[in-house]
């Protein structure tokens, strides 16, 4: 289930924490776009292809869905989890970050940590669902077609 951490792929954004700023834990605070261009995910939950529900009650399986869902989505745009700059994760339990950032280490390499934000939510667009991460990816400008 992981991801390949492209060596060769293009350098589009940096990755900061700075000094004067806490040590984060399971973030980056600032990711700096340097090149390329922005690709905007939108919310994905627990549902497999078919739009079936995957993990009723199990945040562990519904965060491994959600990740694919993003892999598909990023591969569809010919990137990797290696571009992706932010995620924004809404969750009805917050004290399950935990277990939801260890299924993001097996999509997102530890060592570069996209910048992060996560909200405790009341509910999501379903009542099953545990968790809704959206993503932004940073991927290489191409030329336009001709």
């Amino acid at each position: 289930m992981t991801d390949a951490w492209s060596m060769d792929a293009p350098t589009t954004a940096r990755f900061i924490n700075p000094e004067t700023m806490h040590r984060p834990t399971g973030y980056t605070h600032v990711a700096e776009v340097v090149a390329g261009r922005p690709v905007y995910i939108s919310g994905q939950v627990a549902l497999d292809a078919t739009g079936s529900l995957v993990g009723p009650g199990d945040i562990r399986a519904q965060a491994r869905q959600v990740f694919d869902n993003l892999r598909a989505a990023l591969q569809a745009m010919e990137a990797t989890f290696e571009q992706v700059v932010k995620l924004n994760y809404y969750v009805l339990d917050a004290t399950q970050m935990p277990v939801i950032r260890e299924v993001r280490d097996e999509y997102i390499s530890p060592g570069r940590l996209p910048a992060s934000t996560a909200v405790e939510v009341r509910r999501l667009v379903r009542d099953d669902l545990l968790i809704e991460v959206e993503a932004v990816a940073v991927i290489a400008s191409v030329q336009p077609l001709s």
